[in-house]
């Protein structure tokens, strides 16, 4: 059985707007009452003709993972922000991409 049941009633909500992005935080209980969160990533997408819909991801984390996952979080955090700054920004001269390559423009459908 699913641990989702839409009778449950929303004891949490948080919601951050990231860009093309939304994620929501929100904490829900079992049937015995414990608390577990849902993070869902909600995203705008639209079809050939233009019409939108939102395009969702949703993980759920109970209580018994918190922990490690607030530890591989940090972690991965902290792994970013020590390695980030060394490596190359794509338009800094040392960049190692070919001049070639620097003609060509990548473009995401999402851009349009």
């Amino acid at each position: 059985m699913s641990a989702y049941r839409d009778d449950q009633e929303e004891i949490y909500a948080n919601k951050v707007r990231a860009g093309k992005r939304t994620y929501f935080f929100d904490v829900r209980s079992t049937k015995s009452n414990e608390y577990y969160l849902t993070i869902t990533e909600s995203k705008k997408v639209f079809d050939e003709d233009g019409n939108h819909s939102f395009k969702k991801h949703k993980i759920f984390l109970y209580k018994e993972d918190f922990e490690k996952f607030k530890d591989a979080y940090l972690e991965t955090i902290k792994f970013i922000n020590e390695n980030n700054e060394s490596r190359p920004k794509e338009n800094d001269s040392t960049s190692t991409q070919d001049s070639e390559d620097k003609s060509f423009t990548d473009v995401d459908f999402e851009d349009i």
